[in-house]
């Protein structure tokens, strides 16, 4: 593969005239973690849905390991090595945990060992849903369902993992269990896209980081140096610097 693992150039995506994305333009190398962030309505969702195949981008480009992916479907891109972890968890709810972890892995090996192998490191990395392996998904816990649905997006052993709102609806001490295990897949070697709300838990745990406004990147760059930006500071992480607090 030469070049980026992820390019995304002049992106576009409509939902009929209304405009979400206007030429967004991005980049995920080989085993890096970068953060989307940006307020509520700023395009970083239909981004992620179009770079998935769950939408078609009305213009630009999207290349992933080198080659052109543009307007390919969602299940074409699982099998390229691309999976999502979608806002809202979306897990199969009348199908046990385990069930839904085995429909992550459709597009891999089905020999036994290759399944099993998959499963108990989903029960390695969760140890909630190896205890709750036969329950129904739906009735688990908000942080449990966003457990299940990140291990079933690795059931499909991507070379990259877009997830997108993860801590949408979820109690702090969640997010202190699914963050770090994030940091873990990447030390792995597992890339990583994440889309989240919390913009300083996100510019903490990534390397880069992408900020969206009204459809637009309109910052980029490290994430510990966007963390002192004072723009991004006062806009998306909700405090001001000394120099603005001054003024």
């Amino acid at each position: 593969m030469i070049g980026p693992l992820l390019a995304v150039t002049d992106l576009e995506v409509a939902y009929g005239r209304v405009e979400a994305v206007r030429g967004v333009s991005l980049e995920v190398a080989k085993s890096e973690f970068v953060a989307v962030i940006g307020s509520n309505g700023a395009g970083k969702s239909s981004t992620m849905k179009a770079v998935s195949g769950v939408l078609q981008p009305r213009g630009g480009s999207i290349r992933f390991k080198g080659q052109e992916v543009t307007g390919q479907p969602a299940h074409a891109m699982v099998r390229r090595g691309l999976a999502m972890v979608p806002e809202g968890r979306r897990v199969f709810a009348d199908q046990s945990v385990e069930d839904n972890l085995l429909l992550g892995g459709y597009a891999r090996s089905q020999e036994s060992a290759a399944r099993v192998q998959r499963l108990e490191r989903a029960y390695q990395l969760f140890p909630r849903l190896g205890e709750r392996r036969t329950q129904q998904a739906g009735s688990l816990s908000g942080g449990e369902q966003q457990m299940l649905a990140i291990a079933r997006g690795l059931q499909s052993e991507p070379d990259l993992l877009v997830i997108d709102e993860l801590s949408l609806g979820l109690a702090p001490k969640i997010l202190d269990m699914l963050f770090p295990v994030l940091v873990e897949l990447n030390e792995e070697g597992l890339a990583i896209l994440l889309v989240e709300q919390l913009a300083g838990q996100a510019l903490a745990i990534s390397s880069r980081a992408y900020v969206l406004e009204n459809g637009h990147v309109i910052a980029s760059g490290p994430s510990a140096e966007l963390a002192r930006d004072a723009r991004v500071m006062e806009a998306y992480l909700g405090r001001r610097t000394t120099a603005s607090s001054a003024a």
